[in-house]
């Protein structure tokens, strides 16, 4: 199994078990919110990089 199947499978499996243990809608924000706050930490510039390159090489 790959890095990054490796991740998103801990990713599903911490997901279910919040929509488990909280309210749906708390769930919900950390499922979310998690990932926009990584996005608004960055700089400017990796920002663009980010949105420029593709899916298939964030992993490289």
């Amino acid at each position: 199994m790959s890095k990054n199947a490796k991740i998103a499978a801990g990713g599903v499996a911490v997901g279910l078990i919040l929509l488990i243990w909280l309210p749906w809608w708390v769930a919900f924000l950390i499922i979310v919110g998690v990932p926009a706050a990584a996005y608004l930490a960055l700089d400017p510039s990796q920002r663009r990089r980010l949105r420029r390159v593709t899916r298939k090489e964030l992993g490289r």
